[in-house]
């Protein structure tokens, strides 16, 4: 039986260049690759309302902006599932029975859960919706029988403690769950994009980054402003490269057609660079500004989102239809996510329903005592 990928994102905001580079290019050339049997991406609107209780219209605005960002980028619909979690209720059904397998303290000790609550600043006043969102996350992947979960590092931690749910499911109920394993990108500057601002992570919630949707001038603008070595004040003065986010931007996007496309000398002609090492060579020596490279970051990611700019603006026109991909796919996820949920509760005894062994048992068991 070949794989099945289930992978997604939260709709509290537009996707992003992280998001690109970290996880919506890697599924669409896993999609492509025919060697897949299913690919399930949700858009998890109910696990988003679980730091957002007091704004859902925030996420339902979110929706179609996901949706948008994800067709935009060349998710194809007739190859791959776009679903909405809050269209599958079978999936919290799944959360629930998980949760007893999985100890408190456990959750606090997961490294991306610690890390979002500090991002979050909720301190002491943690949702317990959000706490178990790891739970939920393992319900998603367990739900559609997926092996394969494409996902940045820093979600390593969630695909452990789902492992760690499926077995002990299975210790104790039998051989059910499949267990998963994550996919990382496959370039090493892509795990983890900066911020424009130097943090290290882009993230909506810190407001440090370039989004799929902005204008022409939008990126620019952003690109102009980002964060370089402090050091290299003079253009004479030698820079570095590494932990840049200008060169870690253009480690994750900038291809050596683009030196041949945008670094030729507008006098002579002649090629400046050939490539990136030659680049960051000329930037470590000194003598190359930043507001040079920062320009040609401008011309690569320009080329980078020009095509998903065009094709958002095609599906902007068509809304309805958009709706309707996400409604024809939860459909879909819901009945194989309720297959799954069958066999769990037969598995744990909470299927009375189809076990009819049980109930004549029950009934002679209650008839010798009359």
């Amino acid at each position: 039986m070949k794989d099945i990928i289930l992978t997604g994102d939260r709709p509290t905001g537009r996707l992003h260049l992280g998001h690109l580079v970290g996880s919506l290019k890697q599924r669409v050339e896993l999609q492509n690759s025919g060697k897949y049997e299913q690919i399930f991406i949700e858009i998890a609107d109910a696990q988003a309302t679980t730091d957002n209780s007091g704004n859902i219209q925030k996420v339902k605005d979110n929706v179609i902006e996901v949706a948008l960002d994800y067709l935009s980028c060349g998710i194809d619909p007739k190859k791959s599932t776009i679903f909405l979690q809050s269209e599958v209720p079978e999936l919290s059904d799944l959360t629930f029975y998980y949760m007893n397998l999985v100890t408190f303290s456990r959750l606090k000790r997961n490294p991306t859960v610690k890390q979002e609550i500090e991002y979050r600043g909720f301190n002491n006043s943690i949702p317990v919706g959000f706490m178990t969102y790891p739970i939920s996350q393992a319900a998603d992947i367990t739900g559609f029988n997926a092996n394969i979960v494409p996902v940045g590092d820093d979600q390593l931690p969630m695909i452990e403690q789902t492992r760690e749910i499926v077995r002990t499911f299975n210790r104790l109920y039998g051989e059910v769950l499949v267990e998963p394993h994550a996919v990382l990108p496959k370039n090493e500057f892509c795990k983890r994009l900066p911020g424009i601002d130097g943090n290290a992570k882009m993230s909506k919630s810190l407001g440090n980054c370039i989004y799929l949707a902005d204008t022409k001038e939008e990126v620019e603008k952003k690109v102009m402003s980002m964060f370089t070595d402090p050091n290299h004040v003079k253009v004479s003065d030698p820079g570095k490269t590494e932990g840049n986010p200008v060169f870690i931007y253009l480690e994750a996007f900038c291809k050596d057609e683009h030196f041949e496309k945008y670094f030729k000398n507008e006098e002579t002609k002649e090629l400046e660079y050939k490539n990136l090492d030659e680049l960051k060579a000329h930037y470590e020596r000194g003598g190359l500004g930043d507001m040079k490279v920062k320009r040609f970051l401008n011309f690569v990611l320009q080329d980078t989102l020009e095509p998903i700019r065009k094709r958002r603006c095609e599906l902007e026109n068509n809304i309805p239809e958009v709706y309707q991909i996400l409604f024809d796919g939860s459909d879909k996820a819901r009945n194989i996510v309720a297959d799954t949920l069958g066999k769990v509760k037969k598995a744990m005894g909470l299927d009375y329903r189809n076990d009819k062994d049980f109930i004549t048992k029950q009934a002679e068991k209650y008839s010798s005592n009359s």
